[in-house]
């Protein structure tokens, strides 16, 4: 366990908490912590913070029912703020929204590569069939040529690996990955439905191990 009398307090005793959905990896809110509240975190399991504006212990979700299980707390380098990921049931925001974090001062048009990006963009050329597309000439042919392809990647990755080409591995296994997402918008079956399997079997593994 981390020791928190590593951790730098502030003059108020109060140290930032960044408050990160484990699922999404989006930030939730920005929260303050002190020693009290951190330890009990700790022992609860779930977030508890230091409400500056009431001059008392704030259990999240002790009213509202929205409550963050905290997978884990980090600190930052300077032991001076820390990170605390949690998986949270209900929206983060007294306002409803999922974040605090919703007024985008500036944004890039160019967006960083996610596969829920890839998903999404799949099921935008299921629904439009765009003219030329290879994603929709698979749609087109139906489930039979989906799983062939999937098949046939599935081959190439297995023969890539086995010839210990590490560079012709990743290539074939993100080909592989590509025709499998496209056979998850064929059968309706989306990112967070093997987020969730896979997150079942792990903490079912956990138990387990106890």
């Amino acid at each position: 366990m981390f020791d928190i009398n590593k951790l730098k307090f502030d003059e108020a005793g109060l140290i930032p908490a960044i408050v990160v959905d484990a699922e999404s990896g989006a930030v939730l809110t920005l929260a303050y912590m002190n020693r009290e509240s951190l330890e009990l975190s700790i022992k609860e399991e779930h977030t508890v913070f230091w409400s500056r504006s009431r001059n008392e212990l704030w259990r999240k979700g002790e009213t509202s029912g929205n409550v963050q299980r905290i997978v884990r707390i980090t600190a930052d380098c300077d032991f001076d703020a820390l990170t605390v990921t949690v998986q949270k049931a209900g929206p983060a925001c007294h306002t409803g929204a999922e974040s605090c974090f919703n007024g985008v001062v500036y944004e890039s048009e160019h967006e960083p590569f996610t596969l829920q990006g890839l998903y999404d963009l799949l099921i935008d050329r299921k629904q439009s069939r765009q003219p030329g597309s290879y994603t929709t000439y698979l749609f087109d042919k139906g489930i039979d040529k989906i799983l062939k392809k999937v098949g046939e990647e599935a081959t190439e990755v297995v023969i890539a690996a086995k010839s210990g080409d590490r560079g012709e591995t990743i290539y074939e296994i993100s080909d592989l990955v590509y025709h499998v997402m496209v056979l998850m918008a064929e059968m309706g079956i989306k990112p967070d439905d093997i987020k969730k399997e896979l997150s079942f079997r792990h903490g079912k593994k956990a138990e387990e191990a106890q």
